[in-house]
């Protein structure tokens, strides 16, 4: 007999299985011998009061054993010799409409800028070592995108709840702990995220597709209004390559050098608004202690603890972006003078440190100029700014958070996870005008709504810019497709359609969708 229940329990209840099955047994009037497995279908924290619940859905198997994966299984044929696509980036919106297409009996073949995923790693550690950065290898260019080495959190607003689930039940099936389709708020961990993104390359070539990295394309090959390939370059030799076939285009919201092709080619693009901001850093256990209204933190059984937080100022949303409970504050630049910073957790969520981005909205025309890279200049210029702050290094530019709210510099900062450093500068005199005196009121506003977040135990690091793509790529709302191309599909967070992992995934998926529908047209 299978049952399912809907249970509200405190914390040490819902820490294990052998826990909630006594609890059921219990509660239940259940035999606990007879309970030979117990899958937690769905999990939350509910922390609004000082007791502190779990809400869990739980299935329980009485007298049998489940007869099927804790996941949904997809198939992929082999595509050899099958029509090719080739799909220009292998982040999460290039990895899943690789698969997605294998479905659809087609053969991705991927040009990727970066390295594998696993190389990238001494790239990223050179970042601190030397305080330069590989414009080709870091961390957003290469294997995985940005999402490989700056957290792995799957936690999206979309909608679409069949096509989310859909994205983690292929990471389930690529090595992902089952946990991610339980959890509110589902994370992989940087640590455990490369080797899912391994298998899914393998389960690509396994099924006759092509990976080629450090090929980084360089242009479109158009013939009238319809793209028929790549021109490419081999990072490795300076070779030049030609690969055939309808694009789907899914180069990250880093890719600037896309974005100035595009722009050159007289490919219609849009400037789109983003957010900017600092990534804030508190110490793990103050955010502990104030999330879950304790002074003795999170204890034994509840896990680091999360916020988000949203306010309107001067007709703006001040914001947390991508929190990261018990994790990290790393260096994001692609490129030299720059610098941009962004949060990642290990599986575990161990740190001292618990960071958000906190950030302001903004719109086109917010910033000067009228023309479609507009936004982009001003993320360009602003990261210039902030690296000439950090004395032309990696070393990011810092202010205690409450020094920051008050206008007063920092003569000192606290201990820091970002690993090239901190230097003390005064944020509030030269970060915009209307970034910081929006971030003022909204720290004021955060730290009514939890005491003590606002704080100069937590500190302000510089500069957080990229939360999405400046820029849209023009598609058609049906098809996908470029508005005045065909064979060209823009997708996930470069082109302007996604932000986040599971929904660049998700985005992924429809665009392979629609090229299927394309090639079938074709004939």
């Amino acid at each position: 007999m299978i049952q399912e229940y809907q249970l509200r329990v405190l914390p040490q209840v819902a820490y294990n299985e052998e826990n909630i099955k006594q609890y059921l047994a219990k509660e239940k009037g259940l035999d606990a011998r007879t309970i030979n497995q117990i899958r937690v279908l769905k999990k939350s924290i509910d922390a609004r009061q000082r007791t502190i619940y779990m809400n869990l859905k739980v299935r329980c198997y009485i007298n049998e054993f489940p007869q099927d994966d804790a996941y949904v299984h997809t198939d992929y044929p082999d595509v050899t010799g099958k029509p090719d696509v080739i799909v220009v980036g292998e982040g999460p919106g290039g990895l899943f409409a690789a698969l997605r297409l294998i479905e659809h009996g087609l053969r991705p073949v991927i040009l990727e800028r970066g390295k594998d995923v696993r190389s990238r790693k001494v790239d990223m550690a050179n970042i601190t070592k030397t305080q330069k950065v590989d414009s080709e290898s870091n961390y957003s260019f290469g294997e995985g995108g940005a999402g490989a080495y700056s957290d792995g959190k799957l936690y999206t607003r979309s909608k679409k709840r069949g096509s989310v689930d859909k994205i983690l039940n292929v990471f389930c099936q690529h090595g992902a702990s089952t946990s991610i389709l339980a959890d509110a708020h589902p994370h992989i961990g940087t640590d455990k995220l490369p080797r899912v993104i391994e298998n899914m390359r393998n389960t690509i070539l396994k099924c006759g597709g092509e990976v080629h990295f450090q090929t980084k394309m360089t242009s479109l090959i158009l013939e009238k209004d319809k793209v028929v390939g790549v021109e490419a370059i081999n990072q490795k030799d300076g070779s030049e390559l030609t690969f055939h076939g309808p694009v789907i285009l899914a180069t990250g919201h880093s890719a600037r050098d896309v974005y100035r092709y595009l722009f050159k080619a007289k490919i219609e693009i849009e400037s789109k608004g983003i957010a900017v901001g600092v990534r804030l850093e508190h110490p793990s256990e103050l955010i502990d202690q104030i999330q879950y209204h304790n002074k003795n933190g999170r204890g034994k059984y509840l896990p680091a603890a999360e916020y988000s937080f949203v306010t309107q100022v001067d007709g703006r949303g001040v914001y947390s972006f991508c929190m990261c409970p018990g994790g990290f504050v790393i260096p994001a630049a692609t490129g030299d003078e720059q610098i941009v910073v962004n949060g990642m957790s290990p599986s575990n969520r161990g740190t001292a440190w618990s960071n958000s981005g906190m950030v302001v909205e903004l719109h086109p025309e917010d910033v000067e100029g009228d023309d479609v890279l507009n936004v982009m200049r001003f993320q360009e210029q602003l990261e210039k700014n902030c690296w000439q702050q950090g004395n032309m290094k990696q070393t990011a530019p810092a202010q205690r958070m409450a020094d920051f709210v008050n206008g007063k510099l920092s003569y000192d900062l606290p201990k820091s996870s970002y690993a090239p450093g901190l230097i003390s500068s005064p944020l509030h005199f030269w970060l915009p005008e209307m970034i910081s005196s929006r971030l003022r009121e909204g720290f004021k506003t955060f730290g009514k709504h939890a005491h003590g977040f606002l704080t100069n135990e937590a500190v302000c690091i510089a500069t957080e810019t990229r939360t999405s793509s400046p820029v849209r790529i023009l598609r058609d709302r049906e098809t996908l497709q470029h508005v005045r191309i065909q064979g060209l599909f823009p997708c996930g967070e470069g082109a302007g359609y996604a932000g986040g992992i599971v929904s660049a995934g998700v985005d992924g998926e429809r665009c392979a969708d629609a090229m299927a529908e394309y090639i079938n047209q074709l004939g």
